[in-house]
């Protein structure tokens, strides 16, 4: 095999990548993230050591947040960029080796390649596949690292708000050094695994305490589809600071910016209300960019992962920012000293530009996030008390490619009128343009926003389970039917572990890394199950015209 990666839902032929990525990375590419995620393990090892001396670990922390960003799937395709990572981690495991004066350390934190050619040689050796032979301990170290993956992401966003939590930066070092351990037995990792459900809840709340205490709670909001008369500049990705600084520069500049796929929420925030020239939203999930960003005619900016490799008739107008890259995008650099970043080149970029084709026009409503539901908690009780409303689908999560993710538009059409869904992420995409209409003012499909804002959903679960007086999260009229697609998810999917949420449908497949052993232990434990047919589903829970 040229490479290895079978870490997200569109793995080659559900067992995992092995001549080029379904995603489009290269086989260099992806043993460059092996490499860098070795690299970061080192970084990890010795940065425990640092914070048992007391040292200061920031540089470290903020590194491994870098680090594990960039590998997560259609984040970064530079090879360039990864092998500058890489490099920067050698720098740091020299300065953490001196620092701490640490000796018998592993192979990850003392290995320096001196050249391209010999990170590439290096990273033939330390896959998943290379190092660890026991289906079983791969399948779980694997869980465990996809989980941080996506801690890290969010983690990221909320540093970049100077949000900053210790428990969850020591976590990510604990989790990956025990990745490290040729002893490690099946449980202890069964035990980190639910531990680190426990940190994607803290993280997620850390970014939720980012967002609001930055832009204001989301709202009920009304957003446009069509599109203006002038140059524009589209915004993909997440990080919501990002967008707000290129807002910022914008402004007078004729020049209008609208969102694509995850950064629709980005309306649902007042702050961002008050910009004249945020216009609205492009398009939909990210795996229709190819169609989109042509008919879009202006500059295009990634703020993170979700990147397809692009066709020929746009790829000349995309930029990237923070932890996404792509061979031959022009990158805008970091912030400096907390200082916004210089997006002038994408704007002038802009202005010479045409104005964006409408595909469609209309609204679409959204900021459905836990404070707007809770003020409308009477309503909802109500609503449920009268048998109005009889079932709360869970359709969290993210979008793809496949035609099986089919399932999920034909399951919100085939819901009965009795029936509201509560979805975050792009998986919304699916089925938040059906007409499917409102329970007594209250619409049939609540947005509560970005893959992270799945938080939200918890933490609307957990306030009825208040409301009704129950034991039990499971004892509501809540059922769970989650797609995923990538790392992010992962961490959603083990945060509702941790929250102990049971008998969660996770499609369109399960995930190819998890063995068969490990599965029957989700299954046995949490009643996992994958996606069936939607009428097999809809029994299953009970769900009735």
């Amino acid at each position: 095999m040229s490479m290895f990666c079978y870490q997200c839902q569109e793995a080659s032929k559900g067992t995992g990548c092995s001549i080029k990525g379904v995603c489009g990375k290269t086989p260099d590419v992806a043993n460059l993230q092996d490499l860098l995620l070795y690299t970061a393990k080192g970084v990890a090892f010795l940065s425990q050591i640092a914070d048992e001396k007391g040292l200061d670990s920031t540089k470290a922390d903020k590194y491994l947040l870098d680090s594990l960003f960039i590998t997560i799937t259609n984040a970064n395709f530079d090879q360039q960029a990864i092998e500058a990572k890489i490099k920067d981690g050698y720098a740091l495991l020299d300065e953490l080796k001196a620092a701490t004066g640490a000796t018998d350390l592993p192979d990850c934190a003392t290995y320096r390649a001196a050249t391209s050619g010999e990170m590439l040689q290096k990273s033939l050796l330390i896959g998943i596949l290379s190092i660890e032979k026991n289906e079983d301990i791969r399948s779980l170290k694997e869980l465990l690292t996809y989980g941080v993956k996506g801690m890290a992401a969010y983690g990221e966003h909320a540093w970049n708000l100077n949000e900053k939590q210790d428990s969850i930066y020591k976590f990510l070092k604990k989790a990956l050094v025990a990745t490290l351990s040729k002893d490690i037995t099946a449980d202890e990792l069964v035990g980190l695994v639910l531990e680190c459900g426990k940190n994607g809840v803290d993280v997620m709340a850390l970014l939720d305490k980012a967002n609001t205490g930055r832009f204001g709670n989301p709202e009920i909001t009304s957003v446009n589809l069509g599109v203006r008369n002038n140059p524009a500049i589209l915004v993909s990705g997440h990080d919501l600071r990002d967008l707000e600084e290129l807002l910022d520069q914008t402004q007078g500049t004729g020049v209008d910016v609208y969102t694509h796929s995850e950064m629709l929420p980005a309306h649902y925030y007042p702050k961002f209300k008050k910009y004249e020239n945020f216009v609205g939203n492009y398009g939909s999930a990210w795996w229709k960019q190819t169609e989109e960003f042509k008919t879009f005619n202006g500059p295009i900016l990634f703020t993170t992962n979700c990147i397809v490799p692009p066709k020929d008739d746009y790829k000349d107008r995309v930029y990237t920012t923070g932890a996404s890259g792509f061979e031959g995008f022009p990158h805008i650099s970091d912030r400096v000293n907390d200082q916004p970043k210089d997006f002038s080149t994408i704007i002038e970029h802009a202005k010479k530009l045409p104005a964006p084709i409408e595909i469609e026009t209309g609204e679409i409503v959204g900021g459905f996030a836990h404070n707007q539901v809770l003020q409308l908690a009477d309503k909802v009780v109500d609503a449920v008390k009268s048998g109005a409303i009889k079932k709360f689908i869970v359709m969290a999560g993210c979008d793809g490619r496949m035609n099986d993710r089919n399932y999920y538009t034909d399951f919100a059409n085939e819901l009965p009128q009795d029936s509201v869904i509560l979805t975050a992420g792009c998986a919304k995409y699916r089925y938040n343009k059906l007409p499917l209409g409102d329970i007594g003012g209250i619409p049939r499909v609540l947005d509560a926003g970005q893959c992270n804002d799945s938080y939200s959903l918890a933490v609307t679960a957990l306030k009825l389970k208040e409301v009704f007086e129950l034991e039990d999260i499971n004892d509501l009229p809540i059922v769970y039917n989650i797609a995923w697609y990538e790392q992010k998810a992962v961490i959603v999917l083990l945060a509702l572990l941790h929250l102990g949420v049971k008998n969660i449908n996770l499609g369109p497949t399960l995930p190819a890394f998890l063995s068969p052993n490990v599965a029957k232990i989700l299954i046995e434990t949490f009643n996992i199950g994958g996606i069936s047919s939607v009428k097999e589903d809809m029994q299953k829970w009970g769900i009735t015209a």
